[in-house]
């Protein structure tokens, strides 16, 4: 038994689908899983790309960090901050 959507449009002629496949076709399930692994290895291709631009965002941080610390330090050795630090 075929079965048949009509689905409205604003084209001249409605679209006909036609479902010749039964809920338990291999085929079908087999389509499915496909189009899964390829959603999924893009999402983690996606994912992977945002750990590395993360990774790379961290690491500049890092380095602000270690220079405005720095530079921190520097200003208390000009300026003294009270402390003897030659003991």
């Amino acid at each position: 038994m075929e079965e048949s959507k009509r689905i409205p449009n604003d084209l001249k002629d409605p679209i006909i689908l036609k479902n010749d496949r039964g809920p338990n076709d291999l085929e079908e399930t087999i389509d499915k899983l496909k189009k899964q692994i390829e959603l999924l290895q893009f999402q983690c291709r996606k994912a992977g790309k945002a750990l590395v631009d993360q990774e790379i965002k961290i690491a500049s941080l890092i380095k602000d960090l270690d220079r405005a610390s720095e530079e921190r330090d520097n200003f208390q050795r000009v300026l003294g901050d009270g402390k003897d630090d030659t003991r």
